[in-house]
């Protein structure tokens, strides 16, 4: 039988976080709640919410904190999370995490275990600055997981493919280092109140899904 899961998924950039979500969701049958998700649907859906948060966006400024709270408490009261939820993209900060707390204590509920990823940063650079797309169609490769059969030429249209600034080495690094100063803490947080769960930054040959059934039998969530 399944128990209630409500969970959080843990790591920098390129660690593969939507990748486990996505499995540990199909294992569990329980929602992947990210932030990306909820301004997209509160923006497109016109909510009051969605309005406050993109005025902020088209002046470029951050969201506030309790703007996307509010998000996603509306979305924590969902008929669908009743089994529970994977968190990816919230908490990023202590000050989330604290806010975080406060209303799930509102809502009757807890967070059941934070899953981290602990991927070391020479592989999240590795795996981020090999990623590329194709400038015509939008086709994504990788050098080393997917490469193109044509070194640097798209296989469905055969276009040039290109690094995307956010992938360039040099913006992984700073992406890097504002995870360490924002969202790391996170850790020892986590830790501290003895939710954490650490687990290996590569798949075993069975693959994500089989993986992640695994860490649920271990967090007796199956």
């Amino acid at each position: 039988m399944m128990k209630k899961a409500n969970l959080i998924m843990l790591g920098a950039p390129g660690s593969g976080k939507g990748t486990r979500a996505a499995a540990l969701c199909e294992v569990l049958g329980v929602e992947q709640i990210s932030t990306g998700d909820l301004f997209r649907h509160n923006i497109s859906e016109g909510t009051e919410l969605g309005k406050l948060a993109k005025s902020y966006m088209d002046k470029g400024e951050l969201v506030p904190d309790d703007v996307t709270a509010a998000m996603l408490e509306d979305r924590l009261k969902q008929p669908d999370t009743k089994k529970g939820f994977i968190l990816d993209g919230f908490p990023r900060t202590i000050r989330q995490a604290e806010m975080l707390d406060k209303m799930l204590s509102d809502l009757g509920e807890k967070i059941t275990a934070v899953i981290y990823l602990d991927v070391p940063d020479e592989e999240i650079i590795r795996r981020i600055s090999g990623r590329r797309i194709c400038k015509s169609c939008q086709a994504s490769y990788h050098v080393s997981f997917t490469p193109p059969m044509h070194e640097g030429r798209c296989d469905k249209c055969d276009s040039e493919l290109v690094i995307r600034d956010d992938d360039k080495p040099e913006t992984v690094k700073k992406r890097l280092e504002v995870f360490k100063s924002t969202t790391f803490p996170l850790v020892k947080y986590y830790e501290d109140k003895h939710l954490l769960v650490t687990i290996p930054p590569e798949l075993s040959k069975a693959g994500a899904v089989a993986d992640m059934r695994e860490l649920a039998r271990k967090l007796n969530l199956i």
